[in-house]
């Protein structure tokens, strides 16, 4: 009787834990949109079969049709091809300045919660100048440092983020070492690295994964309007920032814009309602 009641429970747990991870519609499309974009970054030529750099001339600035769904800009290139070829640029210079501002950050925000005093109050002074200047700003001045290309306005992107990063793993460190289990361990005798590795760090960046993935986007985003301020590679580059950028000075031919405008609004906000989900579901 015992051994069937505990197995019912555990099965019941099981179940309890599915519904909990059922995506709702809009995480599921969310999802969807996400892994449309990671596709077109890895394998654009398997979504089209046009050249994203030589166009058809007398195809110039048609309008979106089955042959073309996006249409087709000044010199005859498909919008659409250019549009999944700049994907790869977009994705991986938004994933650059993820890691750049997680690592950065994360181990500053570690070390200040963990050890505290002096090394707490050196971290948290530049901690407060990163977060005095603003973002945009400050990535503007670091590609501006470095130069003009995609991969340096990741960069820029990434270091403008570990002010934030370090803030919130700084917070969830100071609390986690607070934690009976982390007490515990101090009394057995666990070094101080042991601790921090083995304990602190793994419960403590919890909270950094919806950050992450937030941040994903809005790296996104950043990255695209620094490369429609010119801050990115320049033509025959494909950036989402650039397409946009190239597309204002046709303002008879809208598509030229809103195409790539929509696919950087679908996909920023689609990593957004992913974070807010992951940040329900921790």
């Amino acid at each position: 009787m015992t051994l069937a009641s505990a197995s019912s429970a555990s099965h019941v747990a099981a179940i309890s834990r599915l519904t909990a991870l059922r995506l709702p519609p809009i995480v599921a499309l969310s999802f969807a949109i996400v892994a449309l974009a990671i596709a077109w970054s890895l394998a654009p030529s398997l979504f089209t079969s046009y050249d994203p750099v030589n166009g058809v001339p007398a195809q110039k600035l048609l309008g979106p049709s089955a042959a073309h769904w996006f249409g087709t800009d000044h010199l005859g290139r498909d919008l659409y091809t250019r549009v999944v070829y700049g994907t790869a640029s977009s994705v991986a210079s938004a994933l650059i300045a993820v890691v750049i501002g997680v690592v950065a950050g994360g181990l500053i925000g570690l070390l200040a919660g963990f050890f505290g005093g002096w090394v707490d109050t050196l971290f948290a002074r530049l901690v407060d100048v990163l977060l005095a200047i603003p973002k945009f700003l400050l990535a503007v001045i670091v590609v501006t440092a470095i130069g003009f290309d995609t991969t340096n306005a990741a960069i820029a992107t990434g270091v403008s983020a570990v002010a934030l990063f370090a803030r919130v793993m700084r917070s969830e460190v100071i609390k986690t070492r607070q934690a009976t289990f982390v007490e515990s361990s101090f009394l057995l005798g666990g070094s101080r690295w042991h601790i921090l590795w083995r304990h602190v760090l793994p419960n403590a960046s919890r909270s950094v994964l919806p950050l992450a993935v937030l941040q994903f986007g809005d790296s996104i985003l950043v990255i695209a309007s620094l490369a429609f301020l010119g801050y990115g590679d320049p033509p025959p580059a494909s950036d989402w920032g650039l397409l946009i950028s190239i597309g204002k000075d046709y303002l008879k031919w809208p598509w030229l814009v809103y195409a790539p405008a929509f696919v950087t609004i679908a996909t920023v906000l689609s990593v957004n309602r992913i974070s807010r989900w992951l940040r329900k579901t921790d």
